[in-house]
């Protein structure tokens, strides 16, 4: 049997009042949870920094030994073409012997140059390592006290939050699940949580928006679930207020003066 508009706000006010219990638990928790998170991720990009740096070092240190096996291979050359230009038959080819000869010659300082940048690369990323690794010892000993305080917190509210969770399954059952869905995502959206609210002194509890007389009427009457039309809260009833009552006015008469 379907349920009725009465019962389905019925069950969605139970879910609401556990799910409001279970924000009082995590909000005594505060930030705490976010700044772990926090915390963790950035230690992640810190790790991940650093392993990238190593990388770079070792790209750097395999650029140096293949510039020095190049300054060796212009060196052998170098040799050979000093050998050659004993043999030549003409100016020509002397020459031409004399200029490959300072290409390699080029070659070689070039490669000297470009090693002692690469040095000079090794040492500065050297240095960043360290100064990265002792940030990520720092940020893993704030890490270690904000987790042991975490714990102690969840541990205290562990057992009430477990009883809770059970009591919100409980209190989702007879709710269909397109009203759960948007039940679920109101309090997504709702800095307080609060997805399912009561009109209170003719204002949305949620937003504290006017609701008009004739919406409120049709709250009563609970024959449709009606939304509020500024924060669209669920409207679940419309709570009486009584004024208290005024303190009646004693009319003090003035007693008539005897003539005498």
């Amino acid at each position: 049997m379907e349920n009725t508009v009465a019962k389905k706000l019925e069950s969605l006010n139970k879910l609401q009042k556990v799910d409001s219990k279970i924000d009082n638990i995590k909000k005594i928790r505060g930030a705490l949870p976010e700044e772990v998170r926090d915390l963790e991720d950035e230690i992640a990009g810190l790790e991940t920094r650093i392993a990238k740096f190593g990388t770079d070092l070792g790209d750097l240190e395999a650029g140096i030994e293949a510039k020095k096996a190049g300054i060796k291979t212009s060196e052998t050359l170098i040799q050979k073409y000093e050998e050659q230009q004993m043999n030549v038959r003409n100016n020509r080819e002397y020459d031409a012997i004399t200029k490959e000869m300072e290409l390699q010659a080029l070659e070689i300082q070039v490669s000297e140059k470009r090693i002692k940048e690469a040095y000079l690369k090794i040492e500065a990323k050297k240095e960043e390592i360290e100064a990265a690794k002792a940030v990520v010892a720092e940020k893993n000993i704030d890490l270690e006290a904000k987790k042991e305080e975490l714990n102690t917190l969840i541990s205290e509210s562990e057992a009430d939050e477990i009883k809770l969770e059970k009591e919100r399954k409980r209190a989702s059952k007879p709710i269909d699940e397109r009203l759960l869905t948007a039940y679920n995502r109101l309090r997504g959206n709702a800095k307080n949580g609060l997805a399912v609210v009561a009109v209170q002194r003719h204002a949305c509890g949620g937003c504290f928006n006017v609701v008009p007389p004739q919406r409120q009427a049709d709250i009563k009457e609970k024959k449709k679930i009606i939304v509020c039309e500024h924060c669209g809260r669920i409207l679940s009833s419309v709570e009486l207020v009584i004024e208290p009552e005024k303190p009646k006015r004693t009319i003090r008469r003035k007693k008539a003066v005897a003539k005498k």
